[in-house]
């Protein structure tokens, strides 16, 4: 055997072993990318030839003496590819997949495709040898299935498994999984969106009515579910890596404007109960432009893309009473703010992007974002307007890609900035007024007025510098062939989290049978420390590296088998020092007239379960977590070799992280404390449930907060104390996975049973303890046993968890310009547990989060159906429709027994509960639905000749004008066990109303 070619085989060799081995190691993706690979059998030693079809982009490669051959970093897009006389072939690949071409022997069948205004005769390679569960969005769905947004993640919901919806504020997420947004990852150019402070999962997608990306910038992407590759990270649900758009050899653009308004539109329920519309209106316009600057080499592409929003949105209570209207327990004036009402929101969005092939064996990218947003939020559900907020949402991200390949090896380096914050202001100055109803062991809000809390402004965000390379070996033979991928990332990004400030104390008021108390019974308010900071700053470094083996044992079996490590070094949490004053409060005698003699406050929590020990930082017990290995196997098994039937599963794990706006919170809240006191009531002389610090009420509080903050000026007492755990680790899932795909005809179909075990999600609890050490007595909990000469103490830990099985099924007949049409359905069964809501990290009716029980999870229904489906018409018109039917998704709230003297086992009188709110019908009956629509489009083309055409297209979004109910509200019965849930048919909808939208636009 040749020398070379002896230490390639032992080098395949060692690395198979490395990664089985590492795979092996306790518990287990930087750089993604989302270019394509091309992989199969070629005449032996033949150059291989690709050639892009619209840039004139060239790759060569080698074919080995057995004549396999791979192309690794190919941008998706149509390439003639050609390994000799009698071999060319004209293929498309699609984004980040790996597909097999053997060049030995004549196309057979050649479908057309369609780029940029390019039209050729090529073979879609479609994926299938795989074990990531997942499937890929056409650039032709992008542009023809109906739309309620304009944000490319829309269409992810076509994939099983995934959940895009649309809350009654516009306010969009993405979910999958049985987890919540927090845990997913958008890849765009192979570069994470991750965002490290705020939820959304995806940086500026935080309770936005906004796009993360320009629709009119994305290629196509894809969505994987679960099992993903070693390369991926930061995620613990669902990836979706997108390709952005690059300029051709040709000039090409577009130009679009879409528009709504309340005179398109059917009324929401809330106007149909208050026999009116509300002004609204959505304007959406933009235009892209790309192009030759060297042809064949270098390229430019520009967008922009812009969003004017007045949405409509109802002011409702929080809660509800037996038997009555709780508005009219209300003054007038508060109750006169429940109804419709609007929320304006602005966004403009640029991308730009230079490529340049400066030689056959190397491509140069750069690009960059830049998205501002301007919205008016926290309006709707127990929110009035006048406490209300105003966001700022900026978005700004640079990136530069070198790609170099050989015949044998690639190589993907990759630099990236960026600056991303989110920063609320109040709409009002001025008290805050809020009413709440007592229910159990918690108060109830039913709505905020006046202003909004000191917590409303914030500026929080992310700054700074990455970068990731990633090599990969594509001719290594042994016992088959493998393609080894390797890669490592280092990042360096400063965190900011301003959490509050000193402004509008909130003010509480009861509401009871008989009407709303005259005075309140208690204040919420802030008081800076002279010196202190109250803006966290951290300093975050993050590593990561990774091999991924995906390898080739024979014709049938393909084995894809990763381990990658990731860790975190956030200064912020690491080097805090836990205040002395609070170290001294902990350690310091019981106040509790009930302590025994000689016992401290920590006593208390010892015997309660709590060691303070464990919290207390002097900025050298911390440490970052190490044990962040992450094995990816998987397989696939092609039956027959021909692609036509293959078994796929796989297993692995994923790590995500804690979020900074979690961390920063023992910080922020030791330099801006939060106080929260009680009021003595007028008539019992005593304050509510028994807690402190206790005032008598006068009215001068009402007349500036500094009369409040002399409550407390002399002492720390009322102030919230936050501690997080010293030996905190990482949210991760566990995923499992086994399926089949089927090439039936023009049909690509896959059915797949999914298995995703999440834990370690972040929690806050409550601390304090009777002086016995009980969470629990006569139904009440230890909130006026804060830590002495402070308040509430809070803390955090790791605990919360989730449970899911889905069985995913699909079928997609892609769209061909022969067939004229396309369509995809899309099924999902889901049988989801958790320990906490899922939108929730705060929990405090239970001793500890490990108390709470697992109850059927709020994050996905239980059936879900996703059809989509296009056709081309006659005389340049084309045809779309989407078909959404959903089960309700169930409530996750907390349910109390009537009975005042019953208690569950642990003490409480109250606990979780998840109830299914009665669904909806289609109009013949069985009323089982939560969420129906039916969405339809029409395009009609105009050829204007000389490249350039038009087009007026109009959508007609929620056809039958269902109601998709989103406020629940929720019914003891007097048993707890028979909690019922049920939508309240005058408040907010997801989705939308019956609404037409009507865009035009020209393309040349």
């Amino acid at each position: 055997m040749p020398a070379p070619i002896l230490k390639k085989k032992l080098l395949a060799a060692m690395i198979a072993s490395a990664v089985v081995a590492t795979s092996a190691l306790p518990t287990l993706a930087w750089a993604q990318t989302a270019d394509a690979n091309l992989r199969g059998k070629a005449p032996a030693n033949s150059e291989i030839t690709a050639r892009n079809v619209a840039t004139g982009a060239v790759r060569r490669t080698k074919a080995s003496a057995e004549g396999a051959y791979s192309l690794v970093g190919l941008p998706p897009g149509t390439y003639q590819v050609d390994a000799g006389a009698g071999t060319a072939r004209t293929v498309t690949l699609t984004v980040a997949s790996t597909a097999t071409l053997d060049l030995a022997a004549a196309p057979t069948g050649t479908p057309t495709t369609t780029l940029e205004g390019i039209t050729v005769t090529a073979q879609v390679l479609t994926e299938v040898k795989t074990s990531e569960v997942g499937n890929t969005v056409s650039l032709h769905r992008i542009q023809t299935v109906p739309q309620i947004t304009r944000n490319f993640l829309e269409f992810a919901d076509t994939v099983p498994g995934m959940v895009f919806s649309t809350d009654p504020s516009g306010h969009t997420k993405l979910t999958g999984g049985g987890q919540s947004a927090n845990n997913t990852n958008v890849f765009i150019d192979g570069v994470g969106q991750k965002n490290y402070v705020k939820e959304g999962g995806v940086a500026g997608q935080f309770n936005s009515q906004g796009n993360p990306f320009p629709q009119l910038a994305i290629g196509e992407y894809k969505v994987i579910t679960s099992n993903y590759k070693a390369e991926y990270d930061q995620i613990s649900s669902a990836a979706v890596t997108a390709e952005t758009k690059s300029g051709t050899n040709e000039f090409h653009g577009e130009v679009f404007h879409t528009y709504t308004d309340q005179d398109w539109r059917s009324s929401t329920p809330a106007e149909d109960n208050a026999h009116g519309k509300i002004p609204s209106m959505e304007k959406e316009y933009g235009i892209a432009l790309g192009g030759p600057i060297i042809r064949d080499a270098m390229h430019f592409f520009f967008t922009y893309e812009a969003k004017r929003f007045d949405t409509p949105i109802t002011v409702v209570p929080g809660t509800t009473i037996e038997g009555g209207d709780i508005r009219n327990l209300l003054p007038a004036n508060v109750a006169a703010e429940f109804g419709p009402a609007d929320l304006p929101f602005t966004e403009d969005l640029y991308f730009g992007k230079i490529d340049w092939e400066f030689s056959d064996r190397d491509r140069f990218e750069i690009s960059s974002k830049v998205r501002k947003e301007d919205q008016a939020d926290n309006i709707g559900t127990s929110q009035a307007r006048s406490a209300s907020i105003l966001v700022k949402n900026n978005d700004t991200r640079i990136d530069a890609r070198w790609q170099h390949s050989a015949d044998s090896w690639y190589n993907e380096l990759l630099a990236s900035w960026e600056k991303t914050y989110n920063a609320p202001t109040p709409l009002n100055a001025g008290n805050g007024y809020v009413y709440t109803l007592a229910r159990g062991s918690d108060d109830a809000t039913i709505v905020s007025t006046a202003a909004a809390s000191p917590l409303a402004t914030q500026n929080k965000g992310q700054k700074g510098p990455s970068i990731q390379d990633n090599l990969t070996f594509s001719d290594l033979n042994w016992m088959g062939n493998h393609t080894v991928k390797l890669g490592a990332k280092y990042k360096k990004v400063d965190l900011t989290a301003q959490d509050a400030a000193d402004v509008n104390p909130q003010f509480t008021f009861n509401v009871g049978p008989e009407g709303t108390a005259d005075t309140p019974y208690k204040a919420f308010f802030t008081s800076p420390v002279p010196g202190l900071d109250p803006v966290a700053r951290s300093a975050d470094k993050q590593f990561g590296a990774y091999i991924q083996d995906d390898w080739e044992v024979n014709d049938h079996l393909t084995l894809n088998l990763g381990v990658r490590w990731d860790y975190e070094d956030n200064s912020s949490y690491l080097d805090h020092v836990t205040p002395a004053n609070v170290i001294a409060a902990l350690n310091s005698p019981n106040p509790d007239p009930n302590a025994p003699p000689g016992q401290t406050y920590a006593d208390a929590l010892r015997l309660g379960g709590v060691d303070i020990n464990d919290y207390i930082s002097n900025g050298h017990n911390r440490s970052a977590y190490k044990g962040e290995w992450q094995p990816r196997l998987g397989f696939s098994y092609d039956i027959g070799a021909d692609e036509q039937h293959v078994i796929f599963g796989g297993a692995g794990r994923a790590y995500d992280r804690d979020l900074y706006d979690y961390l920063q919170l023992e910080q922020t809240k030791s330099a801006l404390p939060q106080f929260t006191v009680w009021f003595r009531d007028p008539l019992t002389g005593q304050c509510r449930n028994g807690n402190n610090p206790c005032f008598d009420w006068d009215p001068n509080y009402l007349n500036g907060l500094a009369n409040l903050q002399a409550l407390v000026a002399a002492s720390n007492v009322g102030s919230e104390v936050d501690m997080i755990n010293n030996h905190l680790k990482v949210p991760y899932s566990d995923q499992f996975s086994l399926g089949m795909r089927n090439a039936l005809g023009d049909w690509n179909t896959s059915a797949a049973v999914s298995r995703i075990l999440s834990k370690n999600g972040f929690v806050f609890t409550l601390g304090n303890r009777y002086p016995n050490g009980a969470f629990w007595m006569n139904g009440g909990q230890p909130w006026g046993n804060g830590v002495p000469g402070f308040g509430a103490l809070i803390i955090g830990n790791n605990g919360i968890e989730t449970k899911t099985t889905q069985v995913l099924l699909s079928a997609e007949k892609p769209y061909t310009r022969e067939s004229g049409w396309s369509a995809s359905i899309a099924y999902t069964y889901t049988n989801a547990k958790q320990n906490r809501d899922i939108n929730e990290h705060y929990a405090f009716d239970g001793e500890t989060i490990g108390d709470y029980p697992f109850i059927t999870s709020n994050a996905a229904a239980r059936h879900r159906l996703v059809a989509t489906g296009s056709i081309d018409g006659p005389w340049g018109f084309l045809f779309s429709g989407k078909i959404t039917l959903a089960t309700p998704i169930p409530h996750n709230d907390i349910g109390c027994f009537e009975d005042p003297n019953r208690f569950f086992p642990s003490g409480a009188h109250c606990g979780p509960v998840a109830s299914i709110p009665g669904g909806q019908d289609l109009g013949f009956g069985g009323h089982f639905l939560g969420y129906r629509s039916l969405d339809l489009q029409a395009t009609k083309n105009f050829d204007l000749s000389a490249g350039l055409s038009a087009y007026i297209r109009i959508d007609f979004l929620n056809v039958f004008n269902f109601k998709n109910y989103n406020d629940v509200l929720v019914s003891s019965n007097g048993t707890f066990s028979q909690t019922v849930a049920i939508y309240n048919p005058v408040g907010n909808i997801t989705g939308v109303p019956r609404t037409m939208k009507v865009t035009a636009g020209f393309r040349f």
